[in-house]
């Protein structure tokens, strides 16, 4: 394997000199194909298994470029293309060549996190990431963090750290003997939460049920006064608050200070899952949706989300690095005391995990060539496609608008006019399904809560990451969605025979 060149600090915002565009990797070399292959999920995946043929291990191979060809060839014909202009349905973008090649360094080095002797290097460039991170978040110099697998990750460990610290502070040794002794413990999050922080409850024992989910108001953020009042309800104890900073669905960002008065009051752990939000920190004009950032205990980060890494990339930053001390184990084939105490640690004590590859290799690099400055000029992109979405939405007829834009989510649905609530649902989805197989366009869907003066709807919905597409990319990509909403309509009993009407005189 050749040298590879040193990383050297570039002029941001840096951008492909030949072709004036972001240059971003893909699988995918057919500009003609839309973002998916054409046809059924049950036809893809067959056509797939066939080029695979038996599912066995082979006696003998075929040879390494033979494989390659094999594999390259599944990708390019069945697989996504997320570096499409109308691939727009999740927090799933396109990823940067530069982070792909970085990457392959990573894998190629097979370095680990947990200790000095499995990776020195990589270890230098994680926690350079972190702190640089940290820094970004308005963290001070005693905080830390770790690298993980994704947000449910991050997530998870910081409620293991919200429940050890309650546990602590209650004369609980909740390492040795479980959660006896702690008086019904519960986190409280929004109702637009990300549903890992259930997840994370189940796996450490607090059940989903200690999840306490708090309404959210007419801009999706979460209510403090129904925080305040839940709060004080006595016979628990609290955990930990989550705010959410960037909301899956609407990019909405709950009010950090408040939160965090309230939840200090009751002893609670703050932590905030910024997952979607953080990327924010790199744009001028979106940074201030997190200044209060800083009032966090610990705050969750994704940037194969905002930030163009391949997954997973995910941080967990906390603002007092005593706090990992919940995770710290000494193992004498790993890191025992000694080795310790003479600096050949390394980070085991961060993180669940053992082994754990080098993801921080394709953040440092990213991080130095294209600076705060590239990567805002990217997201500043997105948002602008957002709102041209918006606007084009508001004009036509045939949509419709559901909420505001806050980051690069635009949530609407095509206008089913004179059709009951429950087939104007069904619509959605049968435009969204049709669209899909076309292989042509792929959206997103959910679901928006009741409340705010009406019924829990179906929603469309756009993720905008792609800093390459254009206006005109996204109003053709609308003008399909319309064009499909109206075949629809013009024939709703396709839709019916799968069991969903679309007549307006109701629906499966």
């Amino acid at each position: 394997m050749p040298h590879p060149a040193r990383l050297t600090a570039l002029p941001s915002p840096v951008r492909n000199p030949f072709t004036a565009a972001w240059p971003l990797a893909s699988t995918v070399s057919d500009r003609d194909r839309g973002p998916l292959p054409h046809g059924s999920p049950a036809e893809v995946l067959r056509r797939t298994a066939e080029v695979l043929g038996e599912p066995r291990v082979p006696s003998t191979g075929v040879g390494e470029s033979a494989a390659l060809d094999l594999i390259a060839g599944l990708l390019e014909e069945n697989g996504i293309d997320l570096s499409h202009p109308h691939a727009a349905a999740h927090l799933q973008p396109p990823v940067l060549q530069v982070a792909v090649d970085a990457d392959a360094l990573a894998s190629a080095s097979n370095a680990s996190m947990d200790t000095y002797d499995s990776g020195p290097a990589t270890l230098a460039i994680e926690q350079w990431v972190v702190k640089a991170l940290a820094g970004l978040a308005g963290f001070g110099p005693e905080a830390d963090g770790v690298l993980t697998p994704g947000g449910s990750i991050s997530n998870l460990l910081a409620v293991l750290i919200a429940r050890d610290n309650a546990a602590a502070v209650a004369g609980v040794d909740v390492r040795r003997n479980g959660l006896r002794g702690l008086d019904h413990p519960v986190v409280f999050c929004s109702e637009l939460a990300h549903f890992s922080v259930q997840r994370a409850c189940a796996a450490l024992g607090l059940g989903e049920e200690a999840a306490i989910t708090i309404a959210s108001d007419e801009d999706f953020r979460m209510r403090t006064d129904v925080l305040a009042d839940e709060l004080a309800k006595p016979g628990r104890t609290p955990i930990a608050v989550i705010a959410t900073a960037g909301t899956t669905d609407f990019g909405s960002v709950d009010p950090i200070a408040p939160i965090a008065e309230l939840a200090r009051r009751y002893g609670a752990w703050v932590h905030v899952d910024a997952a979607y939000g953080f990327g924010a920190l790199f744009s001028e004009r979106l940074a201030p949706l997190l200044a209060d950032l800083s009032q966090a205990d610990s705050v969750t980060l994704d940037l194969h989300k905002i930030g163009w890494q391949p997954a997973a990339t995910s941080v967990l930053l906390v603002a007092d690095r005593n706090r990992f001390s919940a995770l710290g184990r000494s193992v004498d084939y790993l890191n025992p005391a000694d080795d310790i105490d003479s600096g050949l640690d390394g980070l085991l004590g961060r993180s669940l995990q053992t082994t754990r590859r080098p993801d921080a290799v394709k953040v440092a690099t990213t991080l130095t060539a294209y600076g705060r400055a590239g990567l805002g000029t990217m997201l500043d992109t997105c948002h602008e496609l957002a709102h041209a979405a918006a606007a084009r939405v508001v004009a036509d007829s045939n949509l419709e608008l559901l909420a505001p834009v806050t980051l690069t989510t635009v949530l609407f649905r095509v206008a089913g006019k004179r059709l009951e609530a429950a087939a104007a649902d069904a619509l959605q989805g049968e435009v969204r399904r049709r669209l899909l197989t076309s292989g042509r366009v792929l959206i997103g869907r959910t679901k928006i809560p009741a409340g705010r003066g009406g019924p829990a709807v179906v929603a469309l919905k756009l993720t905008l990451l792609n800093p390459n597409a254009t206006a005109t990319d996204i109003e053709d990509l609308l003008d399909q969605v319309v064009a499909t909403g109206l075949d629809v309509l013009a024939d709703p009993t396709g839709a019916a025979r799968r069991g969903r009407k679309l007549d307006g005189e109701g629906a499966a």
